[in-house]
């Protein structure tokens, strides 16, 4: 139980959650540019 705790708080979620949102972003700015010429709509 002892190495569960340590492994956890070993573990930066602010970076990983930081990455999370850097990928996200990344993945959203073409997947609207698609969404929207799918669509026909103007860009």
């Amino acid at each position: 139980m002892n190495f569960i705790s340590n492994f956890f708080s070993g573990i930066n979620f602010e970076v990983i959650l930081q990455l999370t949102f850097v990928g996200l972003i990344l993945i959203a700015g073409p997947v609207i540019v698609f969404i929207l010429y799918a669509l026909r709509g103007d860009l």
